[in-house]
């Protein structure tokens, strides 16, 4: 991974795309992990539990395939993560799931969806100090919120899931593509790997796919 500084923050590259990092947390590259085991025909990292994955990404990621593969929940959850106990909602009950994020933008009071038109109209950043983080258990009766979940984000190249956005345009099956762009897709990746960088820097569960049904890969902290 490369990194450029710019006058007023860091822009980490990866595979060519530029993420925005925002401060304090670092720019992080991400390993293939090791040790697999096929859940359903999909590559796992050994250990993890079927009922833990909560399978998220931007539009057209690949997150409906995945959960219909593993013969999860079939409705999508929607999850506003600047709620108080969002992690408490009972959409996460059924797992594994599907779950759209509503986020916190610059210039937005109320969180949106990456697909919701207010966003879209304005494209603006990710102002992730908003996000609730769920608290880590303290005793043995507490439940640990920050480990209880594992949030596999679905994040293939821009490119790749722009072309399949306009493909299902022909089929008419998601009105989400209707207007869609390449830069409109590139800001959608780039504010899921922010999130999924910030989700791991909080000590949450986390681990990327950088192609469908591809293998888990895992962030790697700086030494």
């Amino acid at each position: 991974m490369e990194v450029l500084e710019t006058s007023s923050h860091k822009v980490a590259t990866q595979g060519g795309y530029n993420i925005q990092n925002s401060k304090p947390f670092p720019p992080l590259k991400t390993v293939e992990v090791e040790n697999l085991v096929l859940i359903k025909g999909i590559p796992f990292p050994e250990g993890q539990r079927f009922r833990q994955i909560i399978v998220t990404g931007p539009p057209g990621s690949g997150k409906t395939s995945l959960v219909t593969k593993l013969g999860g929940w079939s409705e999508e959850g929607y999850l506003d993560l600047c709620e108080n106990n969002w992690w408490r909602n009972r959409i996460l009950t059924f797992r594994p799931r599907e779950v759209h994020f509503g986020l916190p933008f610059r210039g937005h009071k109320q969180s949106h969806a990456v697909f919701d038109p207010e966003w879209l109209d304005s494209l603006s950043d990710i102002e992730l100090n908003r996000i609730q983080i769920p608290p880590e258990g303290e005793g043995f009766l507490e439940t640990d919120w920050r480990h209880k979940f594992i949030f596999d984000f679905q994040l293939p190249p821009p490119e790749l899931i722009y072309e399949i956005r306009r493909q299902r345009i022909k089929k008419g099956t998601h009105p989400v593509d209707r207007k869609v762009s390449l830069e409109q897709v590139q800001r959608q990746f780039s504010v899921y790997w922010e999130l999924a960088r910030y989700f791991h820097c909080q000590g949450m569960e986390v681990q990327v796919r950088k192609a469908f049904e591809g293998n888990p890969r895992r962030f790697v902290d700086p030494h």
